[in-house]
């Protein structure tokens, strides 16, 4: 494991090091002219940032709706994503950025432990919040897909922050039509600020 760590910090420095800083900047614009700001996952940056990157934009609710979901994209390296039943309601994360504390596969490829606050699970078709309160741990498998550091596996239902849960159920509560659902949403809303 030493061997295979040493290996990635040294494939790294290798490819941070420019030969020629303007030569060095001018062919990247060339190459990249609308990708060389912001890129999180380039093979040189920490891979565990790519894995910060996509659970930040989860926590705030990217894969609540499809079109929010299209900013997840370049961080996985999966398809289509399942259509799920339900979302973890989550108080916060942390992303282990121990390299000691990862499982490294090989020079480009590695697993990450993320480790969740669960406060609970919102079902959607009933509309019901069930409260559990635990620690949850996801093995994130990252690895090099064509220059840049993607998360490969597993697939996980979206883990949402309380606050973000409770603005998108008023928001549907305001664009529902049917009184029934209105009255289980607000039921939904007022479970999940008791929660906090």
């Amino acid at each position: 494991m030493d061997i295979a760590v040493h290996r990635i910090r040294h494939e790294r420095k290798r490819l941070r090091k420019p030969k020629s800083a303007i030569g060095w900047c001018v062919g990247l614009i060339f190459l990249f002219p609308g990708q060389l700001f912001g890129l999180t996952n380039d093979i040189t940056n920490d891979p565990s940032k790519v894995v910060e990157k996509y659970l930040s934009l989860d926590k705030r609710g990217a894969r609540l709706n499809a079109l929010s979901y299209e900013v997840l994209k370049p961080y996985t390296a999966w398809g289509e994503e399942p259509v799920w039943g339900q979302v973890v309601v989550i108080s916060e994360y942390t992303v282990a950025k121990d390299v000691d504390k990862w499982e490294i596969v090989s020079p480009v490829e590695a697993v990450i432990p993320v480790t969740y606050q669960n406060v609970g699970v919102i079902q959607w078709e009933a509309a019901t919040f069930l409260t559990e309160m635990r620690e949850e741990t996801i093995h994130i498998r990252i690895k090099a897909v064509d220059n840049r550091w993607k998360m490969v596996s597993p697939q996980f239902p979206p883990h949402v922050g309380r606050k973000r849960l409770i603005d998108f159920v008023r928001d549907a509560q305001v664009n529902e039509g049917g009184k029934r659902r209105v009255e289980r949403l607000q039921l939904l809303r007022e479970a999940l600020e008791q929660a906090g």
